[in-house]
């Protein structure tokens, strides 16, 4: 059944973050969960300056990953309930261990209920909440959208969590402002722009990412280090006694799983659950923080922020193969802003829903924050020298948007990202000391739109 979210409701999430993750045991374990965290606006509203004066918000754009979602397949629930299973039948569980296989299969359960892949019921209120604060963020430009008849354009990568999520966000933007209605057209899909790593676009990164040896000998070292397999055992002795460990790190189980997998396993679920908090038992959350110490928790987000960042992300500095396929994606939103400048557009918003294999790509092409630095030849990312972490970069739900704004023939542009105020990249210079409002000349200057 459809859920119904009264306007009011939404109203009330306007100023308020939804929790950043229901099931851990303090702030600063939101990394652990890497590009799995759920969605945290980055600043409060009220605190967003203000444009110079004489300038009417004229339009506005973003680029949303989608909201938080299931798990894409059942993989990691079947290879560690095949271990639970044969360490039930041995006598090997711990007395936390006995409660871990009932967790995983109403888990999995949930998770197969709402379909793998799809949106849960929290990504969904990340979706609406989100749209509720861009319209209460530019009220003039909504209301101006209606009554001049401009379009609303929403568009997808095609993929149904991507699909899903244009379909909620639009829909809470016609709920806060009934009257945008008639402004939304027919959502539409773009995998080239959209779905670029799967796409004509992305077949020199498809071929890369199968072939590369420098990317496979480097990722191994980073997962096959004495570390990773400390933290493993570490991991699987809170399910299964010590005989039992042994026997996983022995190979004994080779063809299910060897250690690190077995525990990448319980850390994938337990990276996913708080993007299932909605479908938990009274909505109370998960608690899978308990089959994992925090250490640990963070140095498997590690390893899955590692993969991230060298095969989506910066990744080797002396290589843009990773990024530079997102090219078209930024080109597309200065052609939004250009054409909205150059009177040959009728759209008052463009809205685009993806994935994190487009957000991260497009935020080292752009120099996000966080996104500016690639690792060094001989060099291994780590998180002590290097700031890209997955939950700032690509969370559930994140988001790049531009606001657009005119006085005469002038243009400025605003950019949140996460609903945060940010800057340009370096060598952008805004129209103040200090201020996030850049003037549109000036940034075709500095991202070389001759």
């Amino acid at each position: 059944m459809k859920r119904v979210i009264p306007v009011v409701s939404l109203g009330a999430l306007l100023l308020t973050a939804l929790p950043a993750h229901a099931t851990d045991s303090g702030p600063g374990h939101r990394d652990s969960y890497g590009t799995k965290a759920v969605y945290a606006p980055g600043q409060n509203p009220r605190t967003y300056q203000q444009p110079p004066a004489g300038y009417t918000a004229v339009f506005t754009e973003n680029v949303s990953r989608h909201g938080s979602r299931s798990a894409t397949d059942g993989e990691d629930g079947d290879t560690i309930l095949a271990l639970w299973n044969q360490a039930a039948a041995d006598g090997q569980l711990t007395a936390r261990g006995r409660k871990f296989g009932p967790d995983v299969e109403a888990l999995e359960a949930a998770m197969s209920a709402v379909g793998y892949g799809n949106l849960s019921g929290r990504g969904k209120d990340e979706l609406r909440a989100t749209a509720v604060r861009l319209e209460k963020r530019l009220p003039g430009l909504f209301s101006s959208i209606a009554a001049n008849g401009e379009k609303i354009d929403v568009v997808s990568s095609g993929q149904g969590r991507a699909v899903d999520s244009g379909t909620v966000f639009a829909t809470a933007l016609t709920d806060a402002d009934p009257a945008l209605k008639a402004s939304l057209g027919t959502a539409r899909v773009d995998k080239n722009l959209l779905y670029f790593h799967k796409s004509a676009g992305g077949a020199d990164y498809q071929k890369w990412l199968a072939n590369d040896e420098r990317l496979a000998s480097t990722l191994k070292a980073v997962t096959d280090q004495p570390a990773s397999h400390r933290a493993a055992a570490r991991v699987l002795g809170r399910i299964f006694k010590p005989a039992f460990v042994q026997r996983i790190v022995n190979g004994e189980f080779a063809a299910t799983a060897d250690d690190i997998t077995a525990a990448t396993a319980v850390y994938n679920l337990y990276a996913i659950a708080p993007a299932m908090s909605e479908e938990s038992p009274d909505g109370r959350g998960w608690d899978f923080g308990r089959y994992l110490a925090p250490r640990d928790a963070a140095w498997f987000g590690y390893l899955s922020d590692a993969e991230d960042f060298y095969e989506k992300g910066p990744s080797f500095s002396d290589s843009d193969i990773t990024y530079k396929m997102a090219q078209p994606l930024l080109d597309d939103l200065f052609k939004q802003v250009e054409a909205k400048r150059d009177g040959t557009s009728t759209l008052g918003a463009e809205l685009r829903f993806t994935h994190a294999e487009e957000i991260i790509p497009l935020a080292a092409l752009m120099g996000l924050p966080g996104s500016e630095k690639a690792a060094t030849p001989g060099g291994t990312y780590t998180y002590a020298n290097n700031p890209w972490r997955g939950a700032e970069v690509a969370s559930l739900a994140s988001n790049i948007q531009w606001d657009v704004y005119r006085k005469g023939d002038d243009y400025l542009v605003r950019m949140l990202y996460n609903e945060k105020e940010i800057a340009f990249k370096t060598g952008c210079k805004p129209v103040s000391k200090g201020s996030r409002f850049y003037d549109l000349n000036e940034l075709e200057r500095c991202f070389d739109r001759s």
